[in-house]
């Protein structure tokens, strides 16, 4: 197709070609009309002879119209101009996620989980409007100089999967390293399938290899249904052991096993970098305040990033008592309770925890000032001062003098 001389409905003006799939081919745009770029994806003719497949088209293009997300790529149009279908999409001016890993890959652990989550984020929007991208793979992954994340082709392999079972073999198997072992076994995607497909973009993030590799497109499939994904920290020893656990859970060949939507994924790797103290960059809007889980399958961080027990803190109100078999002097001053078996929960990875040992009860002592005043008011004195000098001598002669008269009142009674 002549880019020069190419007008879509007198309005789009196609530049460049910036990509193409099984399914599509991207150019760079000018809207004459609203005078922004924009990017035109144009459907192969060989997806256009089913008039089933782009009614679905159409209606998915609307529903993806719908998704306003600073993580989903927008879509303004969707047309026709003769025998060429193509839907108009806001114009991301960066690179696709497959071509950074293959520059760059493996990531740090910093830039992979901010990825992940950010597409988790657009993707679990997605889920919440009960759509399903069925396509996830870091070809559909924009991401800017400043690592803002764009997720793109919403919808076309979900309308490609429900009319045409025939050319999904050949069409959308062109990217089966992303599909989950149902997909692969024909049967419909679901927000769990997307999850298992973020997992192996995380997985090639972190590092720089798929989990399941194959010689043809049937023996991929059979690796992804029947294979065990390996140990991510056997292909690189940064990665924790906790996060490797994470992705095993997200790489089940259950659906049930994975974490439900993208959104609940995207919340696990949020709590995982925070309790790992990872990073501090702004999380996305819709993870951080997501919709609330339903208790019956509600996930919490592996068992490693539980906290430790540890013994209960001097303020609680009811304690029970503990009994050592050391010297007495140690049971009456513990204050710290037993707990009810004999031993802590083993966990791995625990590193231990230093207690320290009780020390013996001391009454509160008063200052020194008060101590002071308490014994200076009980001290005897140290010498007589004058006034009490004076009045002991009066007291003195006044007894002196009192003793004649008592002798002459006694004769004069006896006389």
């Amino acid at each position: 197709m002549s880019t020069q001389e190419t007008l879509l409905n007198g309005r789009y003006r196609l530049q460049a070609q910036q990509g193409s799939g099984g399914m599509a081919v991207i150019y760079r745009a000018e809207d004459l009309a609203l005078g922004r770029t924009v990017a035109v994806k144009i459907l192969r003719p060989s997806l256009t002879n089913d008039p089933e497949f782009l009614k679905r088209f159409r209606q998915e293009a609307r529903n993806v119209a719908n998704l306003s997300h600073p993580n989903i790529v927008t879509v303004h149009d969707v047309g026709q101009d003769g025998n060429t279908h193509y839907m108009v999409m806001e114009y991301v001016d960066g690179e696709d996620l497959k071509k950074l890993i293959r520059a760059s890959a493996p990531f740090t652990i910093d830039r992979a989980l901010s990825i992940a989550i950010k597409i988790c984020a657009g993707v679990g929007y997605a889920h919440r409007a009960n759509l399903v991208h069925a396509d996830v793979k870091p070809q559909n992954v924009l991401v800017t100089k400043d690592d803002v994340v764009k997720v793109t082709d919403f919808g076309i392999a979900q309308a490609l999967s429900l009319t045409q079972p025939q050319e999904r073999q050949r069409v959308v198997w062109g990217s089966p390293h992303y599909f989950a072992p149902e997909q692969a076994q024909g049967e419909p995607p679901s927000p769990a399938s997307d999850v298992y497909a973020i997992g192996i973009v995380l997985f090639e993030m972190l590092t720089g290899q798929l989990p399941f590799v194959g010689t043809d497109q049937q023996e991929l499939a059979m690796a992804h249904i029947r294979e065990a994904p390996p140990n991510a920290s056997d292909l690189n020893p940064n990665i924790p052991a906790p996060l490797d656990r994470i992705l095993q859970k997200v790489l089940s060949k259950e659906p049930t096993a994975r974490y439900r939507t993208a959104d609940q994924f995207g919340r696990i790797l949020i709590s995982y970098r925070r309790q790992g103290q990872v990073s501090t960059d702004p999380l996305p809007h819709a993870v951080t305040e997501p919709e609330p889980l339903h208790t019956d399958t509600a996930e919490t961080i592996p068992p490693t990033e539980a906290p430790i027990y540890m013994a209960p803190e001097r303020s609680q109100p009811t304690r029970t008592p503990v009994y050592y078999s050391g010297p007495s002097s140690e049971a009456a001053t513990s204050n710290f309770t037993r707990p009810p078996y004999s031993n802590p929960p083993t966990v791995p990875n625990m590193q231990p925890v230093s207690i320290p040992q009780p020390q013996p009860y001391l009454p509160p002592r008063a200052p020194d000032a008060m101590i002071q005043s308490r014994y200076r008011a009980t001290e005897p004195p140290q010498q007589l001062d004058l006034v009490t000098l004076v009045l002991a001598f009066l007291a003195f002669i006044a007894i002196t003098l009192l003793i004649p008269l008592w002798i002459a009142v006694y004769q004069a009674w006896l006389g």
